[in-house]
């Protein structure tokens, strides 16, 4: 696979590793970005990948609370210009409405609302605002207690990051909770519920790069048990250390608040859609040739 200028740089981008070792990276794996980057770890010359998940896509997610149950959906727009709109934001807010008497995305699409279904409604705007838009996730969560954040809101409710916290204890803090997720982006809410393919891939990292500086297989051992302990606590959120009190994990801060977190849910806006990036130079001299 040909390796262009535009994959170093987007590797060098994620990882910090200068343009030499990203290009041999990808020469090394075929091209392959994910592998790419767990290659320049296991060479100690990236640190572990930053989150790619890019927010290109625009739009808004918007989150509803009713009782023990709350909903976050992201509606997508072309342009943010669309998502500052009072008619757009109006029809998010009443999707995420009726998302709240539906189990899923493809339920949702297919709900009344106002005489006509979600999808049918989304087609109509379309049609009068002139710009593609998409109803793209749908999650939901119940618990005792069930709070809501929204980071970077447009307007009440809605914004490019939406947040649910179910816990059992004070609302007070469950939006404390909401704020942290808002800004860790936990992976999951601990160890037992994260995906074991994730913790796999981890350890095989962390082997690689302890091999790599050649101590005996029973120091490299002990050494995995720690970095495993410690990649637990960057991505669970129960194991974090807490945004508003540092010195605590939030499982610590929990305990100290007289609460038990269930469940979470995060949607940020475009999460994991790639918008094509337009070639400015190129534009402009195709203009001229026009």
């Amino acid at each position: 696979m040909a390796i262009t200028a535009a994959m170093v740089k987007e590797l060098r981008d994620s990882t910090g590793a200068g343009m030499m070792d990203a290009k041999k990276a990808l020469t090394e794996t075929d091209g392959d970005m994910e592998a790419a980057v767990d290659w320049l770890r296991t060479k100690g010359l990236a640190k572990a990948a930053k989150k790619s998940g890019r927010t290109a896509a625009e739009g808004l997610v918007a989150v509803q609370v009713e009782g023990g149950r709350g909903v976050a959906v992201e509606v997508n727009s072309e342009t943010d210009f669309v998502a500052k709109n009072a008619e757009f934001q109006g029809m998010v807010r009443d999707i995420a409405k009726t998302a709240l008497g539906v189990s899923d995305l493809e339920a949702l699409l297919a709900a009344d609302m106002g005489g006509k279904n979600v999808a049918d409604t989304v087609n109509a705007k379309i049609a009068t605002i002139g710009e593609n838009m998409s109803v793209r996730r749908m999650a939901a969560l119940e618990g005792d207690t069930v709070v809501s954040y929204v980071h970077n809101a447009a307007t009440d409710g809605m914004g490019k990051i939406g947040v649910l916290v179910a816990l059992k204890g004070d609302e007070v803090f469950g939006r404390q909770v909401a704020m942290h997720i808002a800004a860790t982006n936990p992976a999951s809410l601990d160890e037992a519920s994260l995906d074991p393919a994730v913790v796999e891939k981890e350890k095989q990292v962390q082997i690689e790069i302890a091999r790599e500086s050649g101590k005996p297989d029973a120091v490299i051992e002990k050494m995995i048990v720690g970095r495993m302990a410690k990649f637990m606590s960057e991505v669970t959120l129960l194991g974090q250390a807490f945004v508003m009190n540092p010195d605590l994990t939030v499982a610590a801060a929990a305990k100290e608040a007289g609460a038990q977190i269930t469940g979470f849910i995060r949607l940020e806006v475009g999460e994991g859609i790639e918008k094509k990036e337009e070639d400015f130079a190129a534009e402009v001299a195709k203009v001229a040739q026009g």
